[in-house]
């Protein structure tokens, strides 16, 4: 199905061209470290964008403030570079036949920053409090309906149904380990009691602005952490981290693309990675609850049809990462060459279906203004604007951007996600408990599709049961994904940045000493 009645224009304005390089990477992690010395003694400073909203296991960010919990506690699982699922707290597990109940094995002799020790017990009592609350890692466990405690070191999961999701999500927020014993402490918002590699240093860390984290030479996988110290501070933008990278007071930071030529003259190694993030206009309420409009496909199909996908290519990517009309990016599975020539760039065919929808004179559209699209407003509310819907932004903390989004407060929202598994980006974006599906329309097609792709067992199911749902999203218009972003790293002498892109957790885990 291919959405076109006319060609439209292909210039992208400058201002807005410039604002989304700029907004590409700030949404990127940049680190901070000082060269290393000795490997025993090497440190490294990151910096996030965003004061973490809490460090309490039920409460857990899988956005930047990974750099600080991915320290303290242990997950279950973990995503390594390829975004292949490893053993970690678990060193094994296994599902049943009909994929409803999942059994872990914890590995023996793991221990919290207490003393105490690591045992199926606190698994359970931290995910059953994690169910229990009201939050984004919660919503993750949806499909657990209870929690069986099999000996010490096994629980088994039992599911209301089968979820393709889950183990992803169990390498992420979700699937932290607290301490029993100190986890409903108020103090652990800030000061949580974890399994992990290190603990927080609390007479060097400054809540809100810095927080240093102290290597535990006791955990269990130790040698896989080589700086003692990780010190993550809250930076202000990518200009600023660019000019401590230059000033030599940071060893490595994540550079924009004219910045490359000069941290390369400067000695600096740089590494590019491609489609680390998914830029995208959200759309949320695709049932029309909140914006009447946006339940009609046409008026969804029109909002496609109205950015410039080829010239944001041309004048903004320059190359890197690339424009894309569906979630899943080339090599990924579900990934469907001919759905990124679904829409063409066309303002009076948008205009048209519009009008045929019932809305000759556009509407109007409220979107939150946040730190992931402060820079990108102007493109949107210009590209809106040339169909006739006037963008309207409200401005939203960093802190309040989750839960404005849960409230129902807005139709649509532009947002950048990191590039995770698939199963978990699908849950992410639709799945009915998704952080970017709060209203949870209901569709009795898409339904089946997405149960489809969490029932998949062999690869050719799943290859074929995520296409074939990849095709109804980008038909029906249930979004509007617009590029996949690159990243690049500059690193000093003495500290390699691992990372390769794709789906992985955000963790000190991607950064190594160089020879």
């Amino acid at each position: 199905m291919h959405w076109s009645t006319s060609r439209g224009r292909t210039a992208v304005r400058t201002l807005a061209a410039a604002a989304i390089v700029a907004a590409v990477f700030l949404t990127s992690a940049c680190a901070t470290p000082a060269p290393p010395t000795e490997p025993g003694d090497a440190n490294i400073s990151l910096g996030i964008l965003g004061v973490p909203p809490s460090l309490d296991p039920a409460y857990l960010d899988d956005g930047q403030s990974q750099y600080i919990w991915n320290g303290v506690f242990d997950t279950l699982v973990y995503l390594d570079t390829e975004g292949q699922l490893q053993p970690n707290a678990a060193e094994s597990w296994e599902y049943s036949d009909d994929a409803l109940d999942l059994t872990l094995h914890l590995r023996a002799g793991m221990t919290f920053s207490s003393g105490a020790p690591v045992d199926a017990e606190a698994v359970k009592a931290t995910l059953d409090r994690t169910r229990a609350a009201s939050s984004t890692p919660s919503s993750r466990l949806t499909a657990i309906e209870s929690i069986e405690v099999v000996d010490d070191l096994s629980v088994k999961l039992h599911l209301s149904r089968p979820d393709g999701a889950l183990l992803s999500n169990l390498a992420f927020g979700a699937g932290v380990i607290g301490d029993p014993a100190t986890i409903e402490d108020e103090a652990t918002a800030l000061r949580p009691v974890g399994s992990g590699p290190y603990v927080i240093d609390d007479a060097a860390t400054t809540n809100g602005a810095t927080y240093v984290l102290t290597r535990r030479d006791d955990h269990w996988n130790a040698e896989a952490f080589p700086f003692k110290t990780v010190t993550i501070k809250v930076i202000s933008d990518n200009a600023a981290a660019f000019n401590a990278l230059q000033s030599g007071e940071i060893s490595a930071a994540s550079v924009q693309p004219d910045q490359v030529a000069v941290a390369e003259g400067a000695g600096f190694t740089t590494k590019t990675l491609n489609n680390t993030s998914l830029a995208s206009l959200v759309l949320l309420d695709r049932a029309g609850e909140l914006v009447p409009a946006l339940g009609d496909a046409r008026v969804r199909q029109a909002i496609n049809m109205a950015f410039d996908r080829e010239g944001l290519a041309t004048n903004v990517l320059r190359g890197r990462g690339g424009v894309t009309q569906q979630i899943f990016y080339s090599g990924a599975s579900g990934h469907v060459d001919a759905l990124d020539s679904t829409y063409s760039f066309d303002v009076d065919g948008a205009k048209a279906l519009l009008a045929e929808a019932g809305y000759p004179d556009g509407f109007s559209l409220t979107l939150p203004s946040t730190f992931l699209s402060t820079q990108l407003e102007p493109l949107v509310t210009q590209a809106l604007g040339e169909i006739g819907i006037a963008a309207v932004w409200e401005p939203v903390p960093a802190q309040e951007v989750a839960s404005s989004l849960a409230a129902k407060r807005y139709g649509a929202a532009f947002y950048i996600t990191t590039i995770s598994a698939q199963s978990r980006d699908l849950q992410t974006y639709f799945g009915p408990s998704g952080f970017l599906n709060p209203f949870n329309p209901s569709d009795a097609e898409f339904n089946v599709l997405y149960d489809a792709t969490n029932a998949a067992i062999t690869d050719d199911e799943i290859e074929a049961s995520y296409q074939e749902l990849n095709t109804y999203l980008v038909e029906n218009a249930f979004s509007v994904p617009l590029f996949f972003a690159a990243q690049t790293w500059a690193t000093a002498p003495g500290i390699e940045y691992l990372g390769n892109g794709g789906a992985y957790t955000t963790s000190v885990r991607l950064f190594g000493l160089s020879d």
